[in-house]
């Protein structure tokens, strides 16, 4: 039978075939006879046992697979690559809300943008400037992730609703203290400031809280196996 390699992880050294017959089949690296370069989109003759491909065969490959096979050799030799199946594509996973992104790749880009923003965090003005744009590099990999987990990339607003929330509740706190009881600033009482200290600690909490949550539940959580609606799975299961 004849087929397409739909998908290929060269980390785990398996990946999927669609057939002709229009059934996925899954195979190994084992599996492809010797000198057949596996790239996504070449064409393959494979003996089909059960939903596994064996005995493969890689036939001519179009320019576009020819790329993706240059790509996942030169990542054996120690190259960089460019978006080679299973390989970490800095410019996808930085800056495209398309596609997935797995567990592995989601932190390498967290820790990248950890760094840079601490860096920057020293510059004045400018850094505040770098900041801002950091915004949508984040957003790219955390809706990825989401869509990697199979979860709309919309789940994303949490955080930053549970920051408008925090931040709302600690003005409301202190304005309804100050509106309520205008002399409390003037006053030596130390309760007054600690309740005002109460009231940010509290919307503060909000805000690490669900943040450092929601940061765990798409850290932690696994691929969601096969295909779905946002594309093949990048471990190529």
């Amino acid at each position: 039978m004849r087929g397409e390699i739909l998908s290929y992880d060269d980390v785990s050294g398996t990946g999927l075939i669609s057939g002709d017959d229009s059934l996925r089949y899954g195979f190994g690296r084992s599996s492809v006879q010797a000198g057949g370069l596996i790239a996504v989109g070449a064409r393959v003759d494979f003996v089909p046992e059960g939903m596994e491909a064996v005995q493969i065969m890689v036939l001519a490959s179009p320019p576009a697979a020819a790329a993706a096979a240059f790509g996942q050799a030169a990542a054996s030799m120690g190259a960089p690559v460019g978006a080679a199946p299973g390989a970490y594509d800095f410019a996808s996973a930085m800056f495209s809300f398309n596609g997935r992104l797995r567990r592995q790749h989601f932190w390498i880009s967290w820790l990248i943008l950890l760094g840079v923003g601490v860096v920057v965090g020293w510059i004045p003005f400018l850094g505040l400037l770098l900041s801002l744009v950091m915004i949508w590099p984040n957003l790219a990999i955390t809706v990825k992730r989401l869509h990697d987990m199979g979860k709309s990339g919309w789940f994303a607003v949490i955080p930053w609703v549970a920051n408008i929330v925090g931040f709302i509740a600690i003005i409301g706190a202190v304005g309804t203290a100050v509106i309520t009881n205008p002399q409390a600033l003037e006053s030596d009482d130390p309760s007054v400031a600690l309740s005002m200290l109460g009231s940010m600690m509290g919307g503060l909490g909000i805000m690490l809280l669900v943040g450092l949550g929601f940061l765990l539940w798409i850290g932690v959580t696994d691929s969601q196996r096969g295909d779905n609606r946002f594309g093949p799975n990048p471990k190529g299961e």
